[in-house]
């Protein structure tokens, strides 16, 4: 049975306000929240990048039942793996079985601040690959030391272990990534349902292991309020192609967004107030066989949309998926 979520946007809410929409998205009937991992925001309208792992830790502590996980980390430059190893098993011996770590190859746009080259995709995929190696490696327990490529790891030990190790799932959008999902991941992340890329992760290994997708919505009481709020806060989501993962800064968003129309989201973005919309979004990715769909709202309004799936969105799905 497919999972329904919300998306923490780390972008668009502080850190305080984040911890208050995972306890109410627990509340509403959402099952699980996938968490960004910014050092920026895409544009400069959405105003917030907190750090994510001490955001984490409050929303364990405000929630019981509902599942967090990073959409996504990238443990290659900004944050060197031992530190996302030691985070991640910090954040699920918080959370017993309720935390899962999202990893991806990231954009420049939040690891070029240390000055370090941006390298092309094939060696981002490269770091990833070892990257998970030493998270793991660390995972084991006792004394470890690592000497590869692109890390080192010295006599570094984790003392803070949980009880049950979190899983660890790739993000990819591409067919290359998704077979690095599926040789080293424990499930994938993907932005939208290209049946592609989940079929060439399940080749690779991914049969069978869980699949994380986001859905991007703007709920309003208007579709025209809605357009108009996705194409000011989101207007990113028309972006096609590599650009997302080479420009380096939010203002170099904001220039290249100026070549986003109000129409060009709303064709990207499912907006409005219409349930069957809604859910008709949803569905899409639930048919590419995705198992685990997590809903972001764009925009301010984040109690309207928690209200609306309350009310008319979850309860469809949930009779959808009991006709399946």
């Amino acid at each position: 049975m497919t999972e329904i979520g919300y998306k923490l946007c780390s972008e668009e809410q502080g850190p305080a306000e984040l911890v208050r929409l995972a306890a109410r998205a627990e509340e509403v009937g959402f099952e699980f929240g996938l968490i960004s991992d910014h050092f920026h925001p895409w544009i400069d309208a959405q105003g917030e990048s907190p750090f994510v792992w001490g955001v984490i830790g409050a929303i364990g502590q405000a929630t019981e039942r509902f599942r967090v996980g990073t959409g996504v980390t990238c443990p290659t430059m900004r944050t060197h793996p031992a530190i996302i190893a030691h985070a991640a098993s910090t954040a699920a011996a918080l959370m017993p079985g309720r935390f899962f770590l999202g990893l991806g190859s990231g954009e420049n746009l939040n690891e070029h601040i240390f000055g370090d080259r941006w390298p092309p995709v094939a060696v981002r995929q490269e770091m990833l690959e070892e990257a998970v190696e030493v998270v793991r490696l660390l995972w084991q327990g006792g004394l470890q030391t690592h000497y590869g490529e692109h890390y080192v790891v010295e006599n570094a030990r984790l003392y803070s272990l949980p009880d049950q190790l979190p899983p660890i799932y790739i993000a990819a959008s591409g067919e290359n990534a998704a077979e690095l999902a599926g040789r080293v991941g424990d499930g994938l992340v993907v932005t939208s349902p290209e049946k592609e890329t989940i079929a060439r992760f399940r080749r690779a290994g991914g049969r069978g292991k869980p699949i994380y997708g986001e859905v991007t919505v703007c709920w309003a009481k208007t579709e025209r309020e809605a357009v108009r709020t996705a194409h000011r806060h989101w207007p990113t989501a028309a972006m096609t192609g590599q650009l997302s993962q080479e420009l380096a800064l939010p203002s170099h968003f904001e220039g290249a967004a100026k070549m986003v129309t109000e129409e060009m989201v709303a064709e990207a973005v499912t907006c409005g107030p219409d349930a069957e919309r809604h859910v008709a979004a949803i569905r899409e990715y639930i048919d590419a066989g995705i198992t685990h769909v997590s809903v972001h709202q764009v925009g301010p309004d984040q109690d309207g949309l928690l209200r609306f799936y309350e009310r008319e969105v979850l309860p469809e799905l949930q009779k959808a998926t009991a006709r399946a």
